[in-house]
């Protein structure tokens, strides 16, 4: 699929069809109950699947200010829309068989899941590396503020991939020392950093774009986005501080 207009159609379906996939996750957690934190949730099918729906739509957008050729900006959105789908379909298929979805070996298949899991999150570190390279490699365009907007969202990106990756390892560690129950909760410190990290690229960019709809002129608006860069990068800073005395 060469057409990119087709390839941000594509990927905006499926964006929204992972977060309907996540709101009706959150009905079923209405219906049948059941604890929201823990390793065995609805949480997670909720909550990874409006997630990963959020991200891909806004990742599409943002990516079409970046100074990439269109052959390779589809090519990767396309990995990434489908490193997406198998991420939420593999966490809502294990909440289904009522078992954890990350960190559980406790059967080939189980194993088999979790792998994929993780190897699908290894992709998504190496696409979106990729694309927050790229946007410091050539200035973004768009309007006043945007370019700040779009680096700053992507350099608080990397930090989420960090804290995602510390997270899946030291769950690892605790696994194969014979350490289960605690792999389950050894992620909690780093879930706020990870959280809050993860969107800064939609929610930065987003308040650009609606600045430019308003009369102001660039320099407020520019002076507008770097202080909510600086208020964004300050909030992660917390998380991070959080995390590691919690860790």
């Amino acid at each position: 699929m060469k057409n990119p207009r087709a390839v941000e159609r594509l990927c905006h379906t499926t964006g929204l069809l992972l977060v309907l996939s996540g709101l009706v996750h959150l009905v079923v957690f209405a219906v049948d109950g059941g604890p929201w934190d823990g390793p065995v949730s609805w949480r997670k099918p909720v909550t990874f699947g409006l997630s990963f729906g959020v991200t891909l739509i806004a990742l599409t957008w943002v990516t079409s200010y970046l100074r990439t050729g269109d052959r390779l900006r589809s090519a990767l959105l396309l990995v990434l829309a489908a490193d997406c789908v198998v991420e939420v379909a593999g966490i809502t298929l294990q909440a289904w068989r009522r078992v954890p979805s990350h960190l559980n070996m406790e059967t080939s298949f189980d194993s088999a899941v979790s792998m994929a899991l993780a190897v699908g999150g290894a992709v998504l570190v190496v696409l979106l590396t990729v694309f927050a390279v790229a946007s410091f490699r050539h200035r973004p365009t768009g309007p006043a503020g945007m370019p700040l907007a779009v680096r700053c969202g992507f350099a608080l990106l990397l930090v989420a991939l960090a804290s995602g990756a510390a997270m899946i390892a030291r769950g690892v560690v605790l696994t194969r020392t014979g350490h289960q129950e605690a792999a389950y909760h050894s992620t909690a410190p780093l879930k706020p950093l990870h959280g809050v990290s993860l969107h800064a690229v939609l929610v930065l960019p987003l308040l650009a774009w609606a600045l430019s709809r308003t009369p102001w002129s660039e320099k407020a608006r520019r002076r507008i986005v770097a202080a909510a860069a600086g208020c964004y990068t300050a909030a992660v800073a917390v998380a991070a501080v959080w995390a590691a005395v919690t860790y």
